[in-house]
């Protein structure tokens, strides 16, 4: 399952949106800081029209979607890599996380206290990105050196070398590991540091209903951050999410068109997260159910099979294929046959987004 952590200063809206978020999420969401003492974990349905529409044509009796899993975890201050308020027991959170959802404060409230005394997005995310480089550079520090003893006669241990001192270089400069250019075996090598700075980010923007469709001035101010990092900027309002959370389908798409958007918060979080991360969802339908699978792009049948059950990779044959726009016009599985739609597929197809799909194994 996709995790993704939700990080950020004290006070800058991150546990009012991870309640909006997982809507049944027991996080405390009160006006001081590290009021978040565990990290609060909540599952969310992948929101996909398609499966109704498949689940339909099938007469499915259940429907399955992908879901993301966030954390939501405690506010970062300056000093956490050096264990500062509740540091370093949230960094190693944030090391478990496919992807960071990071909070920043773009509005202006005097009866929430910002812990620098004033609204500076790009101030406060210097002071994050600073203690995420600072723990990575203790890392590599250690690691680097248990791996040059290594290196002699040991190729493996040789390439590790040849990568930590790229990322040393970098995080000495105050680069983000996402940045560092490593061939496919030295990023290898070093993936199970699970490095902070490596892990894509996304800047979410947290600004007032009426910022909402257009941003402010310092939205714009996180877009240029982003630019230069590769990161990913989404504008959200915590409190406009939370009073989503009330509100039926036809009286959320009402206040969201007043608003002048056309989503919610947690369906841009997740586009956004799936674009940075390179994912796709595949589907399958039958009388049984119709689910949603997350897959990579590029992904060939076969490792997309495997994402069902190992078994299905190893005893792979052929993917019966048809595209999701291709099925819902013919009506039916029979019919699309009939038109020539569903084609027959081998072990060297790419999964495309929306592909509907039937393995055919041994097992």
């Amino acid at each position: 399952m996709l995790r993704a952590g939700i990080v950020g200063l004290p006070n800058v809206g991150k546990s009012t949106l991870f309640n909006a978020l997982v809507a049944n999420a027991k996080a405390q969401a009160a006006n001081f800081p590290f009021c978040t003492i565990e990290p609060n974990v909540g599952v969310v349905a992948v929101p996909d029209e398609r499966l109704e529409v498949l689940a339909k044509i099938s007469n499915s009796e259940q429907i399955i979607p992908t879901r993301i899993e966030f954390v939501d975890i405690a506010g970062l201050v300056k000093g956490a890599s050096q264990g500062e308020g509740l540091g370093n027991q949230f960094l190693a959170n944030i090391r478990e996380v496919d992807a960071i959802v990071h909070v920043v404060r773009c509005f202006e409230d005097d009866d929430i206290i910002h812990v620098s005394g004033s609204v500076d997005p790009v101030r406060d995310i210097e002071v994050i990105n600073l203690e995420l480089a600072l723990a990575d550079l203790s890392q590599v520090e250690r690691r680097i050196e248990r791996a040059r003893k290594q290196a002699r006669g040991n190729k493996e241990a040789q390439v590790e070398v040849e990568a930590l001192e790229k990322l040393l270089a970098a995080l000495n400069q105050g680069q983000s590991a996402r940045n560092v250019d490593l061939t496919e075996e030295e990023a290898e090598s070093v993936r199970s540091l699970g490095l902070l700075t490596a892990k894509p980010v996304i800047y979410a923007t947290n600004v007032t209903e009426d910022d909402l469709a257009a941003g402010n001035a310092w939205v714009e101010q996180v877009r240029e951050v982003a630019v230069q990092e590769q990161a990913q900027v989404v504008v959200v309002s915590a409190q406009v999410e939370s009073e989503l959370v009330e509100l039926s389908d036809a009286e959320r798409a009402d206040f969201l068109s007043a608003l002048g958007v056309e989503e919610g918060g947690l369906r841009s979080l997740i586009r956004a997260t799936y674009d940075l991360l390179g994912l796709r969802t595949y589907l399958t339908t039958g009388p049984k159910e119709t689910r949603a699978w997350t897959i990579t792009a590029g992904m060939k049948a076969p490792q997309a099979a495997g994402v069902i059950h190992s078994d299905f990779e190893r005893g792979f044959i052929r993917a019966e294929t048809v595209a999701y726009q291709d099925l819902v016009t013919a009506g039916s599985m029979g019919a699309a046959k009939e038109k020539g739609w569903v084609r027959s597929e081998g072990k060297e197809y790419i999964v495309q987004e929306g592909d509907v799909l039937l393995f055919r194994t041994n097992v």
